[in-house]
């Protein structure tokens, strides 16, 4: 059986990430890599990896015509980037988070994934970590009874983490739309960082399905160990009737419920292991979607958009001090409000 080829575009640190997963996947291979901005990157990581290396994304595109392309740049290049794979027609194409940075870019790419015949999905791979599925079975086995309340937060910026962080909440609650957002942000130091959010974030959700949650970014959120890396404070909770479950990324999981009571702390190592697994379930997932259009990857960029649009509604929400319904049309200067309204403060 032929595999499927596959390139990437970017060769920073995370694109590490994606082609380690290639160990585990047995219907692809990473055949190739561009990099623009650092000659020494783009060599390191082709001789890395046995890869062709360009200079010119649309120059590698052309020429090696890949099935299925991993856009690993930095978020403010999405929208010159996911146009041109598209137009290029690559069947599929895998994109890091978060997919927007603000408004204007929130509106190209739902333009985009209207029209487009590529099949986008988004790197929130942590679907597929094996702690959060053990999670997510109890959750929907019913032993805990009706989900009552997601509780959910990171120590990062809802640009950094928070995207990823929602996507956890809403793979234990089978997805259930967004629907009403009631929120606050506070502090503009990385606002004009790599990952342009403010610096910290409390939000009361509601989803479709009745399900209340509580999404919290940046220094408010909670500390779940003793390490002072920011990264590393990431969780999930999800609280039913007759138990609970908390997953979180570098501390381990556990579930309580009437039947039992389950405790697992993960190792720096596991927690890389995990990575790397939940990175080639969602690659094979794309190749899934590739073979069948009736299956699209879970993290898809229709999925990913609503998300965003909900982050676009906690700022008009800390704007306007309402709470704001999802889906929601923004202003085109939201953005600006928002500077403005945190440079106030």
């Amino acid at each position: 059986m032929s595999k499927y080829r596959s390139a990437i575009i970017g060769c920073g640190s995370r694109a590490y990430g994606h082609a380690n997963a290639y160990q585990l996947i047995s219907r692809g291979e990473l055949v190739a890599c561009a990099n623009r901005s650092d000659t020494a990157r783009r060599e390191k990581f082709a001789e890395t990896f046995g890869v062709t290396g360009y200079a010119n994304a649309e120059e590698m595109l052309r020429t090696e015509k890949p099935d299925l392309v991993h856009l690993i740049t930095m978020p403010d290049q999405w929208r010159e980037l996911m146009p041109m794979v598209s137009e290029l027609g690559v069947p599929a194409c895998l994109v890091e988070k978060p997919i927007a940075c603000g408004v204007e870019d929130w509106r190209l790419l739902c333009e985009l994934e209207a029209r487009t015949a590529t099949k986008f999905g988004v790197g929130k791979q942590y679907r597929w970590h094996p702690g959060l599925i053990s999670c997510r079975e109890v959750v929907q086995s019913g032993k805990l009874g009706k989900i009552q309340f997601l509780d959910f937060s990171c120590g990062m910026n809802l640009s950094a983490q928070g995207t990823h962080i929602i996507d956890w909440a809403m793979s234990l609650n089978n997805d259930s739309p967004i629907v009403r957002v009631f929120g606050t942000v506070s502090g503009i130091a990385s606002l004009d960082s790599t990952y342009p959010a403010p610096d910290a974030s409390s939000c009361q959700v509601l989803f479709e399905n009745g399900v209340y949650g509580f999404w919290n970014t940046g220094f408010t959120a909670p500390r779940i160990m003793d390490d002072d890396a920011i990264y590393k404070h990431c969780r999930v909770a999800a609280y039913g009737a007759s138990g609970h479950i908390r997953f979180e990324e570098f501390g381990g999981w556990k579930i309580f419920s009437k039947e039992k009571i389950e405790n697992h702390q993960t190792t720096p190592d596991e927690w890389r292991e995990n990575n790397d697994l939940a990175q080639a379930r969602l690659t094979e997932a794309m190749f899934d979607w590739i073979e069948d259009d009736t299956c699209p990857v879970e993290t898809n960029l229709k999925l990913a958009l609503h998300q965003f649009n909900a982050i676009l509604g906690i700022y008009e929400s800390a704007i306007s001090h309402k709470s704001i319904d999802i889906p929601f049309d923004p202003p085109t200067d939201l953005d600006s409000q928002l500077r403005e309204v945190l440079s106030r403060a």
